[in-house]
């Protein structure tokens, strides 16, 4: 295995998560001196393993198991070999994408969201309606912020912005339809139930562009990172994922060259609308979008309350209206 590879290392150094998890990534120079990144599996210091009960690294089996290998040829993935260390603890060795991986100061461009969306609906394509088991347990996803569910880890950063973000949330949505989000972050089961009536596919979990790379080398394809949350859902709950955290950073992708973000929203829907084609459903992909606002609906109270830039609070503050009017066409689907 390509972990002897490691014993003979050239340099060492250590990553930053930059999707804040707590992951342990480090960077290795192998003797022939090319370069890996080697991420090794510990709940005692990875907050998300902990919040969804995976305490040995769910990706490495995913790899072992060889479901990566039935991802379509435009989306790719880094992992060169997986295994578990003497103590039971997984560990992943991948190549180094460098400065491919898009961080959350890229700016997406029209033809790179192109690029995404497609790869995207290609994915959830190929495992429509044949998932594998063992993933991560949908109601463990969609309930990983439950203020509940991480009270008990009160203190991590991550953590205590979700706690926060929730007790503001009152504030900056007051209404029917605010309360009615609310209680479904609160207690997702409902949510989950409307879910597991949609059609069912693979899902990455955790689609950020933090967790996306575009190769130059490899054009029109669509590198993904970090699969530790991967589930069988909806297809659209990927995409509400993707839309509530990271909208912002996506330029306008439509015929409007208006830069808002209501307009960005609007435009990255129209594009899923798109690249779906029959597979497009108007009322899963609402759901899917109430289920991305109760994910990370504390993210975007936060920012309206207490970002330090008035510019993106201001832009939170825009965008909240089209998020309750989404949560609002959801429910009333009567899915919810």
């Amino acid at each position: 295995m390509d972990r002897a590879l490691l014993e003979g290392a050239l340099d060492r150094a250590p990553l930053n998560d930059d999707g804040r998890s707590g992951a342990v990534l480090e960077r290795v120079v192998l003797a022939d001196g090319s370069r890996v990144v080697v991420k090794r599996f510990d709940p005692t210091v990875d907050l998300v393993m902990r919040l969804s009960g995976d305490s040995t690294g769910r990706e490495v089996e995913l790899v072992r198991r060889g479901v990566l290998d039935g991802l379509p040829p435009t989306v790719l993935h880094p992992v060169i070999d997986a295994w578990y260390d003497d103590d039971g603890r997984g560990v992943l060795m991948m190549r180094d994408l460098g400065e491919a991986v898009l961080t959350w100061k890229s700016v997406v461009g029209r033809d790179q969201a192109r690029t995404m969306f497609a790869a995207i609906a290609d994915l959830h394509v190929a495992f429509l309606g044949s998932a594998p088991n063992g993933l991560t347990p949908l109601d463990v996803l969609l309930g990983l912020f439950e203020p509940q569910r991480i009270q008990p880890y009160a203190g991590r950063s991550i953590t205590d912005y979700a706690l926060r973000g929730w007790e503001y949330w009152p504030e900056v949505a007051p209404g029917e339809v605010g309360e009615r989000v609310l209680a479904l972050a609160q207690d997702t089961a409902p949510l989950t139930a409307a879910c597991r009536a949609l059609p069912s596919t693979l899902l990455h979990g955790d689609l950020a562009t933090v967790n996306m790379a575009l190769e130059p080398n490899r054009p029109g394809c669509l590198t993904l990172i970090d699969w530790g949350l991967v589930a069988a859902g909806p297809a659209e709950f990927d995409i509400g994922r993707l839309l509530a955290g990271c909208a912002q950073l996506f330029g306008p992708v439509g015929r409007d060259a208006s830069a808002t973000i209501v307009a960005r929203l609007d435009g990255l829907v129209a594009l899923q609308r798109e690249v779906a084609g029959p597979t497009y459903d108007d009322a899963a992909m609402r759901v899917g979008l109430l289920a991305g606002i109760c994910w990370l609906g504390w993210n975007k109270a936060l920012d309206i309350v207490e970002h330090p830039d008035p510019a993106v609070r201001e832009r939170e503050r825009a965008a909240l209206p089209w998020w309750l009017r989404q949560a609002e066409l959801a429910l009333e689907t009567g899915l919810v």
